[in-house]
């Protein structure tokens, strides 16, 4: 093969795999999306309702290797940050089985809500959701700050969470009285 024709293959796999990129990479989201999820526990979660602390949305999957060596990292932030205000909810894809779910979220001592997305209208609502795992990092103020197509790099995640709970922190502390 000639240096011209390798030239071409590999600009045209760039090209394929841009398009497969941005083909399951989904839409910017300005705001977490105003839905509520039933947890497999059976409690209802209002997304809305998380208003005010850092909130960690990750589509996963029973069959996802990324999703399954994630979740030991999740369960170590959530049991870290959880006491501080962050919440995170683990939405298991459509096409996963509940029994699988439930057995995983059991094995696995998931302390964070695991909800079941049987009709998929959470990954509708997150802009179609079709790739495990995708996270999403929605600030106090309802913002979706970080999106994320794959395993998280959980080193900058802390860092943006311990950030926004920083803040957090500082906007609800009492001012100081000055006695003269």
């Amino acid at each position: 093969m000639g240096t011209r024709a390798l030239l071409v293959s590999l600009l045209l796999l760039l090209l394929i795999a841009t398009a497969g990129y941005y083909r399951f990479m989904p839409p910017r989201l300005a705001h977490a999306p105003d839905i509520s999820l039933l947890s497999v526990d059976g409690e209802e979660l209002r997304l809305p309702a998380y208003r005010g602390r850092p909130l960690l949305v990750t589509f996963w999957s029973t069959t996802c290797p990324s999703c399954v060596r994630e979740i030991p990292h999740l369960i170590d932030l959530y049991r870290e940050l959880a006491p501080r205000g962050l919440e995170i909810i683990g939405i298991a894809m459509a096409h996963d089985p509940p029994d699988q779910v439930l057995a995983m979220r059991k094995s696995r001592g998931m302390p964070y809500p695991v909800t079941l997305d049987i009709h998929a209208d959470a990954a509708h609502a997150f802009g179609d959701v079709m790739v495990t795992p995708t996270s999403f990092l929605i600030a106090p103020d309802g913002r979706v700050v970080q999106r994320r197509i794959g395993r998280l790099d959980m080193t900058g995640l802390r860092r943006e969470i311990l950030a926004m709970i920083a803040q957090q922190e500082a906007s609800t502390a009492k001012p100081a009285i000055n006695v003269p």
